[in-house]
């Protein structure tokens, strides 16, 4: 079994935001916390694939560089282009190439240090509107199911909201709450920051959808660690 991303403590303080915040509106919040959305393994094909193509560069602008190989594995007593073994050099420098890449990159840190930004963008929303489809999405009679999901590899976040609260709610507005989790993030304290966000959230959430008497809590209030 894999070691917990939170502790038993940071667990509580966020499960009681959570239930705090939906005191005060009829809005249902869903917690998730990942150690990460993607594993990367592709980035690390396109960087072997990468390193082959920059060996042919390489020989391509340093043709001496192949000349000089080419005389020592034919012992100095060829003056002229062997074009097979040339072939057989440029193969043997591309399999060396993508396979040193290759295996560097299966040290995660470096795997994830080397992913774009972009990228990781990319994986860590698609992989919060996932969760939120199997989370919290159409689970509440009204539509107001919001997913704040922390992917802490990427040191990104994400806020996914159901139709009702779409329809009323800019995605702009997310914006305090999602400064408020990177700012105690960044300060090593993950779990503070989901607190933080989940407060605005009930903020935002209490201005269209104050508590009734009639709401039940449909979804569970608990941190959900994957």
């Amino acid at each position: 079994m894999t070691d917990p991303i939170f502790s038993a403590e940071d667990h509580a303080r966020v499960t009681a935001a959570v239930a705090s915040a939906e005191r005060e509106t009829d809005g249902e919040i869903v917690t998730i916390v990942s150690a990460r959305s993607d594993g990367y393994r592709d980035v690390a094909i396109h960087y072997a694939i990468l390193a082959m193509l920059l060996v042919v560069a390489l020989l391509a602008a340093v043709p001496g560089l192949a000349e000089a190989k080419l005389a020592w594995l034919d012992g100095g007593w060829n003056s002229e282009t062997n074009v097979a073994l040339l072939l057989l050099l440029v193969l043997v420098g591309q399999a060396v190439a993508f396979l040193i890449v290759r295996y560097a990159l299966e040290w995660a840190p470096l795997r994830m240090a080397l992913t774009p930004r972009g990228t990781k963008s990319r994986r860590v929303r698609r992989r919060a509107v996932e969760l939120f489809k199997a989370s919290a999405e159409k689970r509440t009679e009204h539509r107001v199911g919001i997913l704040l999901y922390l992917s802490l590899a990427e040191h990104r976040a994400e806020i996914v909201a159901d139709a009702a609260i779409h329809s009323k709610v800019p995605a702009e507005r997310w914006g305090d709450a999602m400064a408020a989790l990177v700012d105690e993030v960044r300060r090593g304290d993950p779990a503070g920051g989901m607190v933080a966000a989940v407060g605005l959230i009930s903020q935002l959430l209490a201005e269209h959808f104050p508590k009734t008497a009639a709401d039940t809590n449909e979804l569970p209030d608990r941190l959900i660690e994957l």
